[in-house]
């Protein structure tokens, strides 16, 4: 092999560790991931629930950028998204969210984010969000108003996929 051949064979392979070493800590973020609601675990009041919600954790520099389909247990299908840094400002909300159109986002702990949702400036709902010790489900408590007005306590349970 020649000195020319090794390099570029040393060079790829220190890329590759490094790739492989990044995408296994990006990994261990216990939010990271895609997420599916599970209706039997989850209780919403008043209800009813929705039929179905999928959100995605994707990292984003500091913090993470929050991809949310819902099928509402009636209407039409909704999605939306933002990006947080987790520093407690306000994100702005693109798609069709009903409730909200900024959310702020702080780190409580490696496994626990609370957030506040915002319509024209004021909080509408306030969330804990909490992935499990064994990184296999997530919870998330919303207590506030809905779009309609009326109080609510809601805990969705969702499953990693």
């Amino acid at each position: 092999m020649s000195a020319t051949s090794a390099r570029a064979t040393i060079v790829l392979s220190a890329a590759m560790f490094l790739a492989v070493t990044a995408a296994g800590a990006q990994s261990k973020d216990p939010f990271v991931g895609t997420w599916t609601l599970n209706l039997a675990k989850s209780t919403y009041s008043p209800g009813p629930g929705p039929k179905a919600t999928t959100s995605t954790f994707e990292a984003a520099g500091k913090g993470y950028k929050v991809t949310v389909k819902t099928e509402p247990a009636s209407g039409p299908a909704q999605e939306w998204s933002y990006t947080t840094a987790l520093d407690g400002k306000d994100a702005a909300i693109t798609g069709n969210n009903p409730n909200a159109d900024t959310v702020l986002v702080k780190r409580v702990s490696a496994s626990s984010l609370e957030a506040a949702s915002k319509k024209a400036g004021k909080v509408v709902t306030t969330q804990t969000n909490v992935v499990a010790a064994d990184g296999k489900t997530r919870t998330v408590t919303t207590t506030g108003t809905d779009a309609q007005g009326r109080k609510i306590h809601n805990v969705a349970v969702y499953d990693r996929q």
